[in-house]
């Protein structure tokens, strides 16, 4: 028993419990305590995942059940880091919503136990388990606001698709393992590698795999959650549920599908570029039409989705890993840079938003560079990076997912590059006219816009970042690239 590997987990689980305690007898009403308890918390564990990262080792625990390695590691220290950022912004926002309750803030900590035993997960049980703890405390955070109508038929949709998703999950992994055999991903992969397996049964459950994998990142046609769940749910948990769990659906697709299936590539590669396409497709298309700004992003968000599954496309041809490797790496930066923009997104939309006031249409926006150049600015920085304009973080990510692409001189592939760079200049659309908006519109409000010092400082961090990790990506993509390579030969 490797109980080292399990650490960060455990401390994650004793603090919650604790915090989840002690608020009970906390009377301020600002939350104070509970609130610097969980974001210390959270601090704790992203250093003690940022250790293990940077020991660079592969250790198994608990029967081989766990895995502590650099890609789980490094994953796990952004979803800590971006639940951090997540609650922050939302603090003020939840604070004039009555929202801020010491539930919001174990949940939000429960969701992230979820997340760091998917991605730390080496048997498919342990995935599953994971997965329905992290998801069970999104439900619940999606219907915290009880009195509203939107919030709770948006708990409701996302509680019965999610159950639904599950369903698929696990009807694909119990057909895996009556295959194989064995509920081990290592296990499996040399059980398929042997050739000694049922085909068809194989096939078969690799579909309702991957579906059950749609579903959680978003992609399209598993896509109707997420603009209604966006929409519905109150702003502070949109942000927690378009945060950090999009960095736990990647660790478990490259777990099961890349660690786990990678015999059977060949087919579930042509799954994901139906799903890729689709999602870009639709994604960009429907997002022009929207009004409602957390609808738009929505879409914004399938879209995206689409563009990472490019990444996983690339598998290994004739023999050669580079091109697959190169492809996941370009993924993994593409999730992590995806995840920055987004929270500073949805931080400024937070940040407009006040008690009475949800600002939700992009009509809100109107005139933010006459009100606040600052904010209207770092808006900008965010849809740039999210329309892939140079010299912001979300240009140099679609350009490696598209390198990755095109490097593999496979015709098909080259296609697929041209696709998604003309769905990408149709998303552009939508992300420009939030800029023409901001500064070539007349200001419908023209209220101060007040703010502590420490989500404006956080903002303009996040910004920053957004413009550092564009101008200089090598030290990030390096990281990646490490951490898949460790992925792929333990």
């Amino acid at each position: 028993m490797n109980w080292p590997a399990v650490f960060p987990q455990i401390f994650l689980l004793a603090a919650a419990c604790a915090i989840a305690l002690i608020d009970l007898w906390v009377t301020d009403p600002l939350r104070r305590l509970t609130y610097w308890l969980t974001q210390g918390t959270l601090a704790v564990v992203a250093l003690m995942y940022l250790y293990q990262y940077d020991q660079g080792l592969s250790v198994y625990a608990m029967q081989r059940m766990v895995v502590a390695d650099p890609m789980g590691n490094l994953l796990a220290f952004f979803s800590a880091v971006a639940v951090m950022i997540s609650l922050a912004y939302a603090r003020p926002y939840a604070a004039s919503r009555d929202l801020l309750k010491g539930e919001l803030f174990t949940l939000s900590l429960f969701s992230l136990l979820g997340i760091c035993v998917m991605v730390s997960a080496n048997n498919f049980l342990v995935i599953y388990l994971g997965l329905e703890l992290m998801s069970l405390s999104l439900y619940a955070l999606t219907a915290m606001r009880r009195d509203s109508l939107n919030a709770t038929e948006a708990a409701m949709k996302y509680f019965v698709l999610g159950a639904l998703a599950s369903g698929f999950l696990l009807y694909g992994l119990s057909m895996m393992y009556g295959a194989t055999g064995s509920l081990e991903i290592g296990e499996v992969f040399k059980a398929i590698g042997t050739g000694q397996v049922n085909k068809a049964v194989l096939i078969f459950g690799l579909v309702f795999v991957v579906s059950g994998l749609a579903f959680k990142l978003g992609a399209v046609p598993f896509h109707m959650w997420v603009p209604d769940v966006y929409h519905g749910a109150p702003t502070a948990i949109t942000l927690l549920i378009g945060g950090a769990p999009k960095l736990a659906a990647f660790a478990i697709t490259i777990r099961l599908l890349v660690e786990g299936m990678s015999g059977m590539a060949e087919s579930w590669q042509q799954m994901l570029i139906v799903l890729a396409v689709g999602s870009m497709a639709i994604g960009n298309l429907a997002a022009i039409a929207q009004r409602n700004l957390k609808r738009m992003l929505a879409y914004s968000t399938i879209a995206n989705m689409g563009f990472m599954l490019l990444g996983l496309t690339p598998t290994v041809i004739g023999a050669n890993t580079l091109s697959a490797a190169n492809g996941y790496s370009s993924a993994m930066f593409y999730i992590v840079s995806y995840v920055m923009t987004t929270l500073g997104t949805f931080g400024i939309i937070l940040l407009l938003s006040r008690q009475g006031f949800e600002s939700e249409n992009i009509d809100d926006l109107k005139g933010l560079a006459r009100r606040s150049p600052w904010y209207a600015a770092v808006m900008a920085v965010f849809m740039f990076s999210l329309a892939g304009v140079p010299p912001t973080v979300g240009f140099y990510a679609k350009f490696s997912v598209l390198q990755a692409i095109v490097s593999t001189n496979v015709t098909g592939y080259i296609v697929l590059a041209v696709a998604a760079v003309v769905f990408s200049l149709i998303g552009a659309f939508y992300y420009l006219r939030l800029v023409k908006v901001m500064y070539f519109d007349e200001p419908v409000e023209t209220a101060a816009i007040v703010t502590s010092g420490e989500v404006r400082a956080l903002l303009s961090l996040n910004g920053a970042a957004v413009l550092i990790f564009g101008l200089l990506p090598g030290g990030l993509m390096a990281v990646c690239v490490n951490a898949i390579g460790k992925a792929l030969t333990t």
